[in-house]
């Protein structure tokens, strides 16, 4: 299952409380590009019944069914891969 590492989920609750999204789960998404690659995508969002509810971290998650074959393997993230430059990545076996 989709996973959210301690780094990444400390950023998104502090995203949450910036932008006044506070108990709104984490919505994810994902599309695979023709290149075989995947698309990510995030926000805040409050769900539907029909989605997908988990939670890692602490971070109350949401996500459609269709995007659980592409993320169900994935971690989030949230390093700093160039300095003074923290960014959230996806950690995905599935994504080339």
């Amino acid at each position: 299952m989709f996973k959210v590492t301690p780094e990444a989920a400390e950023q998104v609750k502090a995203a949450a409380e910036q932008g006044g999204t506070t108990g709104m789960a984490l919505r994810l998404a994902a599309q695979q590009r023709p290149d075989g690659s995947i698309d990510y995508r995030m926000g805040f969002d409050e769900g539907t019944e029909d989605d997908i509810r988990f939670s890692s971290e602490g971070v109350q998650i949401v996500m459609a069914p269709e995007y659980v074959p592409l993320l169900d393997a994935a971690t989030l993230d949230f390093v700093e891969l160039d300095a003074g430059e923290p960014q959230f990545i996806f950690l995905n076996p599935e994504d080339p």
